[in-house]
């Protein structure tokens, strides 16, 4: 059996379609809005309430002089990782609340040599957040954190964390 569907085979089919619908949007956010975002050529790998997983491949756009993911390549992954839990839950709760990140902080630990896989393992964190947002005007802010890994180089060992200040406030209620 071929890789590609051999991962087709065990995700189910609703789950397909929330990753690819997720990643279309992504890319189509990125030509019209979010251009840098565009250059990366994001792929959503996992998206459910507790997790989210992206990829962004190693290639002319994303690498630096030494051949390894550049500093802005994961930055963006790391902020685009979070958003994209934050945009879902935003959307399943009907209201529109807008986001944007306050503060960011990073470690490097390894060289990011292969395609970068992102992950966020604080989907209910940031549910809670969002649920609690759709009820009030108010702005709420809160810390996520994430992580960078390179499969093929370095299996699940961590290259980079990442520490991402978000703050949310519902623009349908009214003061």
């Amino acid at each position: 059996m071929k890789p590609i569907l051999k991962n087709l085979v065990t995700k189910t089919k609703e789950q397909f379609a929330l990753t690819t619908q997720t990643t279309w949007f992504l890319r189509s956010l990125g030509i019209y809005k979010i251009p840098l975002l565009a250059m990366t050529w994001p792929k959503v790998l996992h998206l459910d309430n507790h997790k989210s997983e992206l990829k962004i491949p190693l290639f002319y756009n994303t690498k630096n002089h030494l051949n390894v993911m550049y500093f802005g390549a994961l930055s963006i992954g790391a902020e685009a990782v979070i958003a994209t839990h934050v945009v879902h839950e935003i959307n399943l709760s009907g209201q529109r609340i807008d986001f944007l990140f306050k503060s960011f902080k990073a470690e490097f630990l390894k060289r990011a040599e292969a395609d970068v896989h992102f992950n966020c393992d604080q989907g209910e964190a940031i549910r809670a957040m969002i649920q609690e947002s759709a009820k009030s005007s108010e702005r709420f802010t809160q810390t996520f954190q994430s992580y960078a890994t390179t499969p093929s180089k370095t299996g699940d060992e961590k290259i980079a964390l990442f520490e991402l200040t978000l703050s949310v406030k519902n623009k349908s209620i009214k003061k």
